[in-house]
């Protein structure tokens, strides 16, 4: 019962670390990659549809995409997505192909970047601590309810919360290490 609840709470908590590694991909760095494009939708017959799925993408240069659509004719969908985004890019089209051009990320800029980092994480840890938090009442009740004894989810406890600490600074590493990626110039 006591292991059931504290599997449960470690598995909310990985989740929870990548979430924050999917939502930190997406915050636009100096240099390009298709994970940027991961959270928009383009209007495709009707249904918002993932670009990914309208969609190739390849990075021939450090700040360049290319778009390859599967259907030309969700090119002007892709398009308007794109710049309709907070990516601050103009995509251009040539008929066949989209491309991207990223320009040069200003001081402002990445401070606004590594706000909205730190924003993500924050949302990461608070997921986090209330995971900890139902855990802990469920193990409370548990006592309460006279299933199991005290000492016993005294230890759990401490197991819990040797995990949030153990998730909370995998968080904190990952948004080190995304400031330091959009730090560098």
């Amino acid at each position: 019962m006591i292991s059931d609840i504290l599997t449960d709470a470690e598995e909310n908590m990985e989740l929870a670390i990548e979430f924050a590694k999917e939502e930190f991909a997406a915050i636009r760095t100096g240099r390009a990659h298709p994970a940027m494009f991961a959270k928009l939708t383009a209007e495709y017959y009707g249904t918002p549809t993932p670009l990914q799925q309208l969609a190739s993408f390849q990075v021939p240069e450090a700040r360049m995409v290319v778009i390859t659509p599967y259907d030309r004719s969700a090119m002007a969908a892709i398009q308007k997505s794109i710049r309709d985004s907070d990516l601050g890019v103009n995509p251009t089209d040539d008929g066949h192909i989209i491309r991207v051009t990223l320009p040069e990320l200003t001081e402002e800029r990445r401070k606004e970047y590594i706000k909205l980092a730190r924003h993500k994480a924050e949302e990461a840890r608070i997921s986090i601590r209330g995971t900890r938090r139902r855990a802990k009442e469920a193990l409370d009740k548990m006592v309460k309810d006279k299933e199991v004894g005290e000492d016993e989810v005294v230890r759990a406890e401490k197991q819990l919360d040797a995990s949030t600490k153990k998730h909370t600074d995998a968080i904190d590493d990952v948004l080190k290490h995304k400031e330091a990626e959009l730090l560098e110039v």
